[in-house]
């Protein structure tokens, strides 16, 4: 006869289980009301950024491999005995990408701030104010 097969399972998989379909405690509230136009408009301007940024990106990866179909001379120019056009593709592309990755980042978050900004203004009670309409 052969031994007992026993179960294993993680303590988080016993947790859930045991929790049945009871809603987690650790979730966060629903949102408040939602201003559709002011999601709309934040949507449209991470999108021009976007768009931005994929032309940007294009233009260096085309540009370079347009530079180098249009100046060979970089094919034959050698540094450590590598072509100067390998060692710039394998090479100088990432800090540029990087450069380009954290530029995009940073406009998108800027433009979050300054949306989540906005909402938390006009949301304040009109009794918050200071006298000539400053902000605590």
């Amino acid at each position: 006869m052969s031994p007992r097969r026993e179960k294993l399972t993680s303590p988080q998989t016993r947790i859930a289980l045991a929790r049945g379909n009871r809603p987690a405690q650790h979730l966060l509230p629903l949102p408040g009301p939602v201003d559709t136009e002011a999601a709309r408009r934040l949507f449209r301007t991470q999108r021009r950024i976007a768009v931005r940024t994929v032309t940007l990106l294009s233009l260096l990866l085309f540009g370079m491999s347009g530079a180098f179909a249009a100046f060979p001379v970089l094919g034959k120019i050698r540094l450590w005995d590598v072509p100067t056009s390998w060692l710039l593709l394998t090479v100088a592309i990432y800090p540029l990408l990087f450069a380009l990755a954290l530029w995009h980042v940073r406009s998108a978050e800027r433009v979050e701030d300054r949306a989540s900004s906005g909402l938390v203004k006009d949301r304040t009670p009109p009794g918050s104010r200071r006298a000539g309409g400053r902000e605590r």
